[in-house]
């Protein structure tokens, strides 16, 4: 199975130039703990997690009303193509120790795939599990 067939589509995004404030109310509008950054033409140059606003905006004691998003984003990013195996995606997100993943095609976001799509698949669902006992792991080793 490919990435495309079982990515989320619609995918909220932000502008690297907006304020973090827009980038929190559209996540919680969107329900999403995660937005991809587009810059210049469009083009994804990072992702903004609601982990990054806690600890980068509001626990360093910046006004998200003016900082922009881009001075807070994560910007190594690990990205999936539509036509990639779901497998090897499921194996990316463990390996990079994420829950979401950017799909791009020609430098845009077309989708995101997500420990929650791959449950949804029959077939994935036990990748998904090992996926999330992975980056749990990671998380028990930083302790």
């Amino acid at each position: 199975m490919k990435v495309s067939e079982c990515m989320t589509k619609n995918v909220l995004s932000v502008s690297e130039r907006e304020p973090a404030s827009v980038a929190a109310r559209l996540m919680s509008r969107g329900n999403v703990g995660m937005l991809p950054v587009r810059g210049a033409m469009g083009r994804l140059t990072g992702v903004l997690t609601d982990r990054d606003l806690a600890l980068r905006c509001a626990a360093a004691g910046r006004n998200p009303g003016a900082v922009a998003v881009r001075e807070i984003m994560t910007g190594r990013v690990v990205t999936a193509a539509p036509d990639m195996e779901l497998a090897r995606a499921a194996a990316l997100m463990t390996k990079e120790q994420v829950r979401r993943l950017p799909v791009v095609q020609d430098g845009r976001v077309v989708g995101v795939v997500t420990l929650g799509d791959l449950a949804r698949q029959q077939d994935y669902s036990m990748e998904a599990a090992s996926c999330l006992g992975g980056i749990c792991e990671g998380i028990h080793h930083l302790d």
